[in-house]
């Protein structure tokens, strides 16, 4: 379900983006890494938060840490993250292949800076073992995202 939420979602908006699927699982950055051929700091991972009421995604270097107080300058809150079950809830996307592409609902996403060091970054494509290669300015841009800054790395 979740992976066709996203091939839908490219299909729609970025026909000549094609989800690369593996047989083995890409659920962390090491893993991810490895399986696409990439530093680990190129995977973008996506980050499901609350501030407050408020959900939101931040895609971040699969290397880069929160800064709790960058955070909290930002978003005027401190972020907690959402466990689990609230991760696919809200993103329809399991641990390990969440990305903010094919949502089930509008989310706000930020990227953070951490990932503009890179022309081309590797997000999750919505299952434990599929992401997409895109270019870092056109996934923010795909995505609505507002750059943020953060993380540290």
């Amino acid at each position: 379900m979740s992976l066709e939420s996203v091939r839908a979602f490219l299909s729609a908006h970025a026909p000549d983006i094609e989800i690369i699927e593996t047989a083995e699982s890409s659920s962390t950055v090491a893993l991810a890494a490895e399986a696409h051929g990439v530093e680990p700091a190129q995977i973008a991972k996506t980050i499901c938060l609350r501030v407050g009421e408020q959900m939101m995604l931040v895609v971040a270097g699969g290397t880069a840490r929160l800064d709790n107080r960058k955070f909290k300058d930002t978003f005027g809150g401190k972020g907690r993250m959402l466990d689990a079950e609230e991760v696919v809830a809200v993103t329809s996307h399991p641990v390990g292949g969440v990305c903010p592409f094919g949502l089930p609902s509008p989310l706000p996403i930020y990227c953070d800076i951490s990932l503009k060091r890179f022309d081309e970054v590797v997000p999750a494509a919505g299952s434990t073992n599929s992401a997409v290669r895109i270019e870092t300015g056109r996934l923010a841009e795909l995505t609505g995202a507002s750059w943020v800054d953060v993380c540290q790395d």
